[in-house]
C-alpha cells in the first residue's frame, strides 16, 4: 500500500488568464519533469490556437516525480480547460482527482468561472489549496483578494499561498502543500478493474489514445478490457505513464493515472467519463457521472467551392477524432448546396472548429447563423416533441401546437457600478433576474434565467462592453420552457434564402427583421437590376429595403435632338432590367451570413 500512499492526483481550477498554464510550467520545472532544453512557455498547450488565444482547449495530464523528506512521490497533474464551453471535460478531470489548486489572480480577484468550477470540485469532495497568483504585479491587491478567498472557502488567511508563476515565487510551498494536504487515492488493488476515462486524443499512427485514472484493480499490457458505456472489448496493446512524453509500463495500478493504446480507429467508441473494466472479470458498479455530451449550438458548415464537399467531410471526421464533442450530419441548402449541420458546445467551440478547419485542413467554409435546438409539438402529437435544429424543420404554423426552447441559469460577477447596464442588457435578452448577492461591497453576483438562443448571438461581447471588461460570465442548462417563437424568412428578389432564416421570439421579430434587411442591403453587392430584400413571417412581409440597380447611362450618346429618343432608350433599358430581374441570380457574400450576429453594430 506504500505506493498508493505516495501518489497525489490534483487539478488546477482557474478563470481564463489567471496564470494556470504558466503555473503548470513552473511546477514541471521545479520537480525536474522538463529539462532546460524542453523549456518553452505554456508547455502543456501544444496547439497553435491555444498559444495564440491564451486559452486551454484540450485538457492535458502529466506526471511529476518529487522527493519530499527523503520519500519519492508521484504527482499527477490533470489539467483542465478553463472555458465554460468545455465544462463537461472539466467535471470528468475533477472526478479523477483528490485535490485541486484554486488559482486566483491577485489583480482581478475571483471570477464567475472560478466559482462554478470550485463548486464542481467541492461536490466531488476535493481538498482545495488556495493560491494567490501574480502577487508581483504592480496592480495586485493581495490582502483584499485574500479576504475574498477566505470568505468564499471559509479557510484561514494563512492557508492562502502567495505566489507568482512568472517569477517562481511560492512554487516550493505549493508543491509541499500538494504532498501534505491532498489525501492519497483510496481504492482496492485486489478488486476487479475500475478506471475512469477523462480524456482521449487521436494519433494518426496509433489510433485513439485513452487517458484514464485507475480507481480499483490494475490494468496490464495485453489484458482484455471492456468499455462499459459502449459495451465494446479491446486488447490493451500498450499502457504507460504520462510524463511529458509517453512512457510505456507493464501495468498501471490503483490510484495512478496513465494512457492506453488499443488500436481504436473510431473516436466515437471512446466516450469521456466511461468506465474501463476487465472483460473476463468485470466490475458491477461503473463510475458515476457519465453522460453523452450534448451540443448546445447548431450551425450549417458549407464548402465555398461546392466540389470540395467530400474533402470537407473527411476534414470534419478527422476533427471529430480529436474532439468527440463535435457532432455533424449532412444537410443541403438551396442557396449553398451540400454541407453539414454541425453541433457545438458553445460559441467559442464553434469559432475554434471553424478556425481549425481553415488552418489544419486548408478548407474555405461558409458558416451559417448559429442557432440552438428547439422542441416543437404538433396539434396531432401534443406530447411528442419534434427536435428542430434548423429553422427550416419547424412545422407549419397551422399544424403547430407550441414550441419549447432551452433555458440556462446564468451567473454574472461584476463591479457594483455596472449593475444597471448589465440588468438592462439581460432584460433585453429576455432574462429574468433570480438572485443578487454582494460578494464584497465592490463586487456583486447576479443570477438570471434566460433563453440560450439569446446568448448565442452577441451577448458575451456586449456584456464585456457594458461592464468595461469587468464582468465574468458562466452558465449551465436548466431545461426546456414554452416560448412564443416565429420563423423569420429573408427573401432576396422574391426568393427565400433558407440559410438566412432564423427562429426568433415573436415580440422581437419585427425589430430583428427590420435590422436584418437593413444590414443585408449594405452587404450584398449591387447588380444590374433592383433587388428587393424582404423579411417575412409566413406570407406576411414585415420589412423591406431595396438594393438599387447599377445604371448605365444609355442616353449619353444623345446630344441635342428630340426628348422622345431619350425616352425610347430609357424604356428599352427598363424592359431589359425587368427581364434580367426575372432570371438574375443574386450572389451572397460570406459576410452576409454572419451579419445577423452583429445586428447591433
Amino acid at each position: 500500500m506504500a505506493i498508493i500512499n505516495n501518489i497525489r492526483n490534483f487539478s488546477i481550477i482557474a478563470h481564463i488568464d489567471h496564470g494556470k498554464s504558466t503555473l503548470a510550467d513552473r511546477l514541471l520545472e521545479y520537480t525536474g519533469a522538463i529539462t532546460d532544453r524542453e523549456k518553452q512557455d505554456q508547455v502543456l498547450d501544444d496547439m497553435d490556437l491555444e498559444r495564440e488565444r491564451g486559452i486551454t482547449i484540450k485538457s492535458h495530464a502529466v506526471q511529476m516525480d518529487y522527493i519530499h523528506n527523503g520519500e519519492a512521490y508521484k504527482l499527477n497533474l490533470i489539467d483542465t480547460p478553463g472555458h465554460v464551453d468545455f465544462s463537461y471535460e472539466v467535471s470528468r478531470a475533477i472526478a479523477a482527482c483528490e485535490g485541486a489548486l484554486l488559482i486566483v489572480d491577485a489583480a482581478q480577484g475571483i471570477q464567475a468561472q472560478t466559482i462554478s468550477n470550485l463548486y464542481l470540485a467541492l461536490e466531488n469532495d476535493l481538498e482545495i489549496i488556495p493560491v494567490l497568483n501574480k502577487v508581483d504585479l504592480p496592480s495586485a491587491k493581495p490582502l483584499e483578494v485574500t479576504d475574498e478567498i477566505v470568505d468564499l472557502l471559509g479557510c484561514e488567511p494563512d492557508d492562502v499561498i502567495w505566489a507568482s508563476a512568472k517569477t517562481g515565487e511560492g512554487i516550493d510551498k505549493i508543491v509541499t502543500a500538494i504532498i501534505e494536504k491532498i489525501p492519497p487515492p483510496q481504492g482496492n488493488p485486489q478488486a476487479p478493474l475500475r478506471a475512469l476515462i477523462f480524456d482521449s486524443v487521436y494519433n494518426p499512427y496509433r489510433g485513439v489514445e485513452v487517458y484514464f485514472r485507475v480507481f480499483d484493480g490494475k490494468i496490464k499490457k495485453g489484458q482484455k478490457i471492456k468499455f462499459m458505456a459502449t459495451g465494446k472489448t479491446y486488447d490493451a496493446d500498450e499502457v504507460g505513464y504520462l510524463k511529458l512524453k509517453q512512457l510505456p509500463a507493464p501495468e498501471i495500478t490503483t490510484g495512478d493515472v496513465g494512457y492506453l493504446v488499443s488500436g481504436i480507429k473510431d473516436a466515437r467508441e471512446v466516450k469521456v467519463g466511461d468506465t474501463i473494466t476487465d472483460a473476463q472479470n468485470p466490475t458491477t458498479k461503473p463510475i458515476e457521472g457519465f453522460e453523452d455530451v450534448k451540443p448546445m449550438v447548431f450551425a450549417g458548415i458549407y464548402p465555398v467551392e461546392t466540389d470540395e464537399y467530400e474533402e470537407l467531410r473527411s476534414a470534419m471526421e478527422k476533427l471529430q477524432l480529436n474532439d468527440a464533442s463535435l457532432t455533424f450530419e449532412p444537410e443541403s441548402s438551396a442557396a449553398l448546396g451540400f454541407g453539414f449541420r454541425a453541433g457545438f458546445l458553445g460559441m467559442l467551440h464553434m469559432e475554434i472548429i471553424q478556425e481549425r478547419l481553415e488552418r489544419e485542413f486548408d478548407m474555405n467554409v461558409i458558416t451559417t447563423v448559429p442557432n440552438v435546438s428547439y422542441h416543437a409539438y404538433t396539434k396531432k402529437h401534443p406530447d411528442k416533441p419534434v427536435i428542430v435544429n434548423n429553422p427550416s424543420e419547424l412545422p407549419e404554423p397551422s399544424k403547430l401546437d407550441r414550441v419549447e426552447e432551452p433555458y440556462i441559469k446564468a451567473s454574472i460577477i461584476t463591479k457594483s457600478d455596472f449593475i444597471g447596464p448589465i440588468m438592462t442588457l439581460a432584460l433585453e435578452k429576455r432574462g429574468q433576474i433570480t438572485n443578487q448577492v454582494y460578494l464584497t461591497p465592490e463586487r456583486v453576483e447576479l443570477s438570471f434565467d434566460m433563453p440560450l438562443a439569446e446568448i448565442v448571438f452577441d451577448f458575451y461581447d456586449r456584456l464585456k462592453t457594458v461592464s468595461k471588461g469587468y464582468a465574468s460570465f458562466d452558465y449551465h442548462p436548466i431545461g426546456m420552457r414554452k416560448s412564443k417563437l416565429v420563423k423569420v424568412d429573408i427573401l432576396l428578389n422574391g426568393q427565400p434564402v433558407d440559410a438566412l432564416s432564423a427562429l426568433v421570439h415573436a415580440d422581437n421579430a419585427y425589430e430583428i427583421g427590420k435590422k436584418m434587411v437593413h444590414k443585408l442591403r449594405g452587404l450584398i453587392p449591387r447588380q444590374q437590376f433592383d433587388i428587393p430584400v424582404q423579411a417575412a413571417i409566413g406570407s406576411k412581409i414585415i420589412a423591406r429595403e431595396t438594393i438599387k440597380a447599377l445604371r448605365k447611362d444609355v442616353t449619353a450618346k444623345c446630344y441635342g435632338g428630340d426628348i422622345s429618343r431619350k425616352r425610347k432608350l430609357l424604356e428599352k433599358q427598363k424592359k431589359g432590367k425587368k427581364r434580367m430581374r426575372q432570371v438574375g441570380n443574386v450572389q451572397i457574400p460570406q459576410s452576409a451570413f454572419m451579419a445577423v450576429l452583429k445586428l447591433n453594430d
